[in-house]
């Protein structure tokens, strides 16, 4: 019949993990065949001996203050819960185990029981397990990347498609206005030609000389307007093709602006009056061409849209900070809507599609004012007249 003594034995020579009691001084008492064959040792070589031979060097020092707090205040507990734990065997080879105590006291001794477990291959098995899931993390953030600098390529396709689109939209616009315009322009000044050309070949008799100089004039006046409307459509091209550049050089403003004002004399409607007064220097550094171009653009302008009899006012100053120039007249003016697209090419404003004009002026404006930057500004109202105002600063005066 077995004894509870005999069973106790049983136990402790045929369990399945290592079991080794210590005493009080750290001390191995016994040691189970388990545990024997685990590290490699007899009995022989850890009997007796401490207890820290089973564990790495480098955890001693910590090791004793742990056995003695333990010893000092024993409890059954398991070691080593979210703790990596290492023993290590007589070849020197290191093992992952867990470990878990008990305690038990015999003729006035305490006792400490530790119960080992070789869980090497289990930790392999769960840093392979890492592994593999730090790969996946990192595959899956890859892919996340890849897949986020997709969206932002489609992102980034979708927007220049659609700028490419509204660009089409745009040419298109412009190409169809500037056919309704192009064919409304140039319509009148060739029918002018053509009917003034038939009328003069009637005119035969030497009496008839003022009729044939009166449409003579009318087929200058339309080539000249044919002209002016192929020569914008030649600024702007040149422009768009960055062929015109500013060329500074000194000029007096208030001669140059005081003979484009007689020039201009001669387009004013009946009654129409240009006054012009300058302040300040006369001396400028600018583009001379270019500015005529503006002011004659300006001007022509005004006199287009002015009533008859009405007074055109240009005025220029040059401190020692700017140079501005405005030109204001009291004709139809410009509603709040329009003035949004004053310089777009090809705009006319909504009261302004029965008198001629091709829509350019005002863009060419803009692009000879950025070419010597310099700034073109409106104000007015519908029906209120008009003011433009063009202004360069000290510094672009001195720009050679």
């Amino acid at each position: 019949m077995q004894t509870a003594e005999n069973i106790d034995q049983a136990l402790f020579n045929h369990a399945s993990m290592g079991i080794v009691v210590v005493n009080s001084k750290g001390l191995i008492i016994t040691v189970n065949p388990f545990a024997l064959r685990l590290f490699g040792y007899t009995p022989d070589e850890l009997i007796h001996k401490p207890i820290e031979q089973l564990i790495p060097s480098r955890y001693h020092h910590k090791h004793v203050a742990h056995r003695d707090n333990y010893i000092q205040h024993p409890k059954s507990r398991p070691m080593g819960v979210g703790m990596d734990l290492f023993a290590v065997t007589k070849n020197g080879t290191e093992l992952a185990v867990e470990v878990s105590l008990g305690n038990y006291e015999s003729n006035g001794e305490s006792y400490v029981i530790a119960f080992i477990s070789d869980i090497s291959v289990r930790k392999k098995a769960e840093a392979e397990i890492a592994k593999l899931n730090d790969e996946l993390e990192a595959t899956v953030e890859q892919r996340t990347r890849e897949l986020t600098d997709a969206m932002h390529q489609l992102e980034r396709s979708k927007e220049v498609l659609t700028n490419a689109l509204n660009k089409e939209k745009e040419l298109s616009d412009l190409k169809s206005r500037f056919v309704s315009m192009a064919s409304h322009e140039f319509r009148t000044p060739l029918s002018t030609i053509l009917s003034s050309a038939s009328l003069v070949a009637k005119y035969t008799e030497g009496d008839q000389q003022e009729n044939r100089n009166k449409h003579i004039n009318r087929i200058k006046n339309s080539v000249n307007n044919l002209t002016d409307l192929l020569n914008e459509f030649l600024s702007i091209g040149k422009i768009e093709d960055g062929k015109i550049r500013a060329h500074y050089s000194h000029f007096n403003i208030k001669e140059l602006l005081q003979n484009i004002c007689t020039e201009m004399e001669t387009l004013v409607k009946p009654g129409q009056q240009i006054h012009y007064r300058h302040s300040g220097d006369e001396a400028v550094n600018l583009d001379p061409s270019l500015l005529r171009n503006i002011i004659l653009n300006l001007l022509s302008n005004a006199i287009k849209f002015s009533p008859d009899n009405g007074v055109i006012d240009i005025s220029s100053t040059n401190n020692t900070k700017e140079i501005v120039v405005r030109v204001k007249d009291s004709g139809i003016g410009i509603s709040a809507e329009d003035q949004e697209h004053l310089f777009e090419r090809f705009f006319r404003g909504a009261n302004a599609t029965n008198i001629s004009g091709t829509g350019l002026g005002l863009h060419i404006v803009a692009k000879y004012m950025e070419l010597m930057n310099g700034q073109v500004s409106y104000s007015g109202e519908l029906e209120k007249g008009s003011e433009f105002v063009i202004k360069f600063t000290a510094s672009n005066d001195q720009v050679i």
